[in-house]
C-alpha cells in the first residue's frame, strides 16, 4: 500500500512499484513536477524496468513513452558528441576527464538510465587550457557572447572556461580545470583527482574514481551551484550511495578522500538530505562517522528549513517561501564562492548592469 504521507514524486523514485497505485489525478500533479526537475525520462525508465508501463492510464502512458524515447535519443546523441570531442582533443596529447552526466552515461552507471544531460562537462589540466581552447574553436565551438568583465570573471576567478556552444549542432560544452572556483572557500587539490582517475574502456577519456565522483556531485550541488529544483542531482547521489556502497571498502575510502580533498561538509549535506528526502540506506558505522562532520545546530536547522523547499518543486507551483529559500541558497552559493570584497564588487557591478538594462528596455 502506498503511503499517502510521502510525496508521490519522491516515492515513485525510491519505490517505483508505487507508480502502479497512483490515480490519474495524482499523475496530473506529478508529471509537471517530474518534467520541471528533468526527472520524467528517469521515472519512465524506472516504470519500464519494473514492467509498469502498460498498467498506467493511457494519457500517462504516452508521456512515459515520450520520456523513454527522449532519453534514448539523447544518450545516442551524447555518445556521438563524445566521439567527435575525443577526435578534436586528441591533438592535445593530455588526459581529459569526463564529469557529471557525460561520465555517468559513458560508464553505463545506473544513474545514467533516463538521465537528461543539458551539457557536456570535461576537465583538462590547467596547462593545456590554451591549446584546448584553440582546438575547440578550430572545430566549430564558440564562446557565448559576453563583455570583458564576464570573460575576466571566468578566466581569473572561476574553475572553467566560459561556456562553449557548437555553432552547427548547438551542443553545450563546459571545459573545467578544477571542480570548484579558484576563489572558493574549499579548494580541493586537483592533482589528487587526476592521480585517482580511471580510464574509460575503449576511449581516450578518464572518469573520476567512484568516491571522487560522489564528492564532486556533492560539491557541485551543495557548494558551488544553484539548488533550485535540483532533485535530479540529489537522486544521482542517492543512486551512487546505493551502487558504490556495495563495494566493501567504499565508505572508508570515501571518508579518506573527503578529508584529503577538503569536501567533508558537502559530503555531510549530501548524506543528510539523501537520508531525509530519499530514505537512502547508509551503513550504521558510516552514518555515525557522517554525524561527526556536522556543522553547528543553527546551520543544520537553517539548511533543513530551505533545502527541501528548494530541491523539490511544490504542487501548484512555487510560493513565496520556496522562492525565498531558493534566493537564500543562491546567495549562500555566492558567499561560499567568493571572498567578501570580491563578492561585494561583483554584486554591485551585476546590479548596476541589470538596472541599466531595465532603463534601456523600459
Amino acid at each position: 500500500m502506498r503511503n499517502p504521507a510521502i510525496d508521490p514524486l519522491i516515492e515513485s523514485l525510491v519505490r517505483p512499484h508505487s507508480m502502479a497505485e497512483l490515480s490519474l489525478k495524482e499523475w496530473d500533479a506529478l508529471l509537471p513536477r517530474a518534467r520541471a526537475t528533468l526527472l520524467l525520462p528517469r521515472l519512465a525508465k524506472l516504470a519500464e524496468r519494473y514492467g509498469l508501463i502498460d498498467g498506467v492510464p493511457e494519457v500517462v502512458h504516452r508521456h512515459l513513452i515520450t520520456g523513454i524515447e527522449l532519453a534514448r535519443e539523447q544518450e545516442r546523441s551524447l555518445k556521438w558528441e563524445l566521439q567527435r570531442l575525443e577526435r578534436t582533443l586528441a591533438a592535445l596529447n593530455c588526459p581529459v576527464l569526463l564529469l557529471k552526466g557525460a561520465a555517468y552515461v559513458a560508464t553505463g552507471l545506473p544513474m545514467a538510465d533516463g538521465r537528461l544531460v543539458s551539457d557536456i562537462d570535461i576537465m583538462i589540466p590547467p596547462e593545456a587550457l590554451g591549446r584546448a581552447e584553440s582546438e575547440l574553436l578550430r572545430a566549430g565551438w564558440q564562446f557565448s557572447k559576453m563583455d570583458d568583465y564576464d570573460r575576466r570573471y571566468y578566466l581569473e576567478w572561476m574553475h572553467e572556461l566560459p561556456p562553449l556552444r557548437h555553432r552547427q549542432r548547438q551542443t553545450l560544452l563546459d571545459v573545467h580545470h578544477a571542480i570548484l572556483p579558484r576563489t572558493s572557500r574549499l579548494r580541493p587539490d586537483i592533482s589528487l583527482l587526476w592521480a585517482a582517475a580511471q580510464p574509460l574502456p575503449g576511449a581516450r577519456f578518464l572518469t573520476l574514481s567512484p568516491a571522487d565522483m560522489l564528492l564532486h556531485c556533492a560539491a557541485h550541488l551543495f557548494q558551488d551551484g544553484d539548488l533550485h529544483w535540483r532533485l535530479r542531482d540529489l537522486f544521482d547521489l542517492h543512486q551512487m550511495m546505493d551502487e558504490f556502497g556495495r563495494q566493501s571498502d567504499f565508505w572508508p575510502v570515501l571518508f579518506t578522500r573527503a578529508k584529503m580533498l577538503d569536501l567533508e561538509r558537502p559530503l555531510y549535506y549530501a548524506s543528510r538530505y539523501c537520508r531525509r528526502i530519499l530514505a537512502t540506506e547508509i551503513p550504521a558505522e558510516a552514518a555515525s562517522k557522517l554525524e561527526r562532520l556536522a556543522p553547528s545546530a543553527t546551520a543544520r536547522m537553517g539548511m533543513d528549513c530551505v533545502i527541501p523547499q528548494t530541491l523539490i518543486p511544490p504542487e501548484g507551483g512555487p510560493g513565496v517561501s520556496s522562492q525565498g529559500a531558493a534566493l537564500f541558497l543562491y546567495m549562500r552559493s555566492h558567499w561560499l564562492r567568493m571572498p567578501p570584497p570580491l563578492l561585494a564588487a561583483h554584486l554591485a557591478r551585476k546590479t548596476f548592469k541589470r538596472m541599466r538594462e531595465i532603463r534601456q528596455t523600459g
